[in-house]
């Protein structure tokens, strides 16, 4: 199968492919299809940037993508510490339970990891956008619909597509009128958590909703 796609990022085949893993999606570039790193795992703009590099090194010069998380309207934002008193003490029970079950040892009172996942910061997100687009990628894809019409400019201007995923049609006419290039219809097996649409209903709904206006993935 060739498609459209193909032929705007010079990838031999139309697969997008979604990771944390630098070394999987470094292995479907190597493939023909398009890696998509996703970067909400990184707390600190050098984490990313370290493995971005390894990126560039293991990727033969084809393209690749990198995925953020970011609401499309910023929110007021919180510190690390107030997001932490916000966890109920249930939750963390249940969390000590369950890693004790499996056997996992506990993690480090403080140092790397003790502060938890700070990706899904917007203020972190914006940091991954300026990191990513002083390296070759060729896609910035949002995991949370259209990222802020200003990253959509900023991407732009350094000449990346920016992707965004969609659980409805409404979402993806929002994405396309926002400026998107590509609008990821994302079904209710991925997870769920875009909707609770089906694929095989959600892909021709987003088709017939954004026309010429965006790909659709």
């Amino acid at each position: 199968m060739h498609t459209e796609l193909c032929d705007r990022f010079g990838i031999a085949y139309p697969i997008f492919v979604f990771t944390p893993s630098e070394k999987v999606a470094a292995a479907v570039t190597r493939a023909g299809g398009m890696g998509v790193l996703g970067a909400v795992r990184f707390n600190h703009p050098d984490e990313l940037e370290s493995v971005l590099c390894w990126m560039d090194d293991n990727t033969l010069g084809l393209p690749y993508g990198v995925d953020i998380v970011m609401p499309a309207t910023v929110p007021t934002e919180g510190t690390p510490v107030d997001i932490n008193k916000l966890i109920p003490q249930a939750h963390r029970d249940f969390v000590a339970k369950t890693l004790a079950d499996l056997g996992v040892p506990p993690l480090p009172g403080d140092g790397p990891g003790s502060e938890g996942v700070l990706g899904w910061l917007h203020s972190v997100a914006r940091s991954h956008v300026d990191v990513a687009l002083t390296h070759p990628i060729k896609l910035i894809a949002n995991a949370l619909g259209s990222p802020p019409r200003d990253v959509i400019d900023q991407a732009h201007a350094a000449g990346v597509p920016v992707a965004a995923l969609a659980g409805s049609a409404k979402h993806a006419v929002r994405h396309a009128e926002m400026g998107v290039d590509i609008v990821v219809a994302q079904g209710y097996e991925a997870g769920g958590h875009t909707g609770e649409i089906a694929s095989m209903v959600l892909v021709p709904e987003v088709c017939d909703a954004v026309g010429d206006r965006a790909a659709v993935l």
